[in-house]
């Protein structure tokens, strides 16, 4: 039995639990996603809106960043397979070892080769530097405690000029039950309680949680890590997407904004 609650989670509890859980999920997240995320295409988020149409880390719409790339929680790594489909010089992380031998195996159904690597988005292993983008769709940031650390070590990595961008739950989601129809209309929780929601088993145990901060907090964490915050995109749900992902839907979508896509760049000088 499942045991939800709102608590405040330290780090290293969360890490435990997010490593748990999506090792475990990691076969039905892709059957149950996989087809509306693609193989090798790039979707920032459930409304369906692709980076080919956004643009976001470029500025352009249909523009390519410069390599190399770096995707962090990238699950299955469907993102940065769409770079290097395209022939960007792209690495795809995931905290979950499950997830990134889905990953693998996308590779080999796919035919498009993506490096990829299990490590943490708040502990990267690489240079600083080394990257020209940094970028996650809905990975990492909902579930770290602080997503400072994340902030900070997306800088750290950055080339100078380099950009940033994310994508999470939009924060006045948190004031409104998770669901698609009617009953997810109406807020029924203050919007700045900032503690998790988490879920435990009958021993007590964390299996999964998300984090949860305001649209304050979540630019002060950005400008905090010396980045520049250079846009905030809310799209908006799109006529041609039916489709309903958990609370996500088109009833709701034309109503709240779903997804926040936040975009940053690390400066030159």
């Amino acid at each position: 039995m499942t045991h939800v609650s709102r608590a405040h989670i330290d780090q290293a509890e969360s890490a435990s639990a997010q490593r748990r859980w999506w090792d475990a999920e990691a076969v039905n997240y892709y059957a149950d996603h996989g087809d509306f995320l693609g193989d090798a295409e790039f979707v920032w988020g459930p409304e369906g809106w692709t980076e080919a149409e956004l643009g976001v880390l470029t500025g352009t719409p249909g523009d390519l960043p410069a390599g190399p790339v770096l995707e962090i929680g990238g699950g299955a790594g469907q993102c940065g397979r769409w770079l290097r489909r395209h022939g960007v010089d792209v690495v795809s992380t995931d905290l979950s070892m499950g997830m990134v031998r889905q990953g693998a195996a996308v590779n080999r159904t796919s035919g498009v080769p993506l490096p990829l690597l299990q490590c943490d988005g708040a502990r990267l292993p690489f240079g600083d530097g080394s990257f020209g983008a940094v970028f996650t769709a809905y990975g990492v940031v909902p579930f770290v405690a602080d997503p400072g650390e994340v902030m900070r070590e997306a800088a750290r990595v950055l080339r100078p000029g380099g950009r940033f961008a994310f994508s999470t739950s939009h924060p006045i989601r948190w004031a409104f039950p998770d669901v698609p129809g009617e009953a997810g209309l109406t807020a029924h929780q203050s919007y700045f309680d900032t503690r998790a929601y988490a879920e435990r088993d009958d021993r007590g145990r964390l299996t999964y949680v998300e984090h949860h901060r305001t649209m304050g907090q979540r630019i002060r964490d950005i400008v905090a890590a010396g980045l520049l915050l250079i846009d905030v995109v809310e799209p908006e749900w799109p006529e041609r997407n039916a489709d309903e992902w958990g609370g996500w839907s088109p009833l709701r979508g034309r109503v709240l904004p779903g997804t926040a896509i936040f975009v940053a760049e690390k400066p030159r000088g």
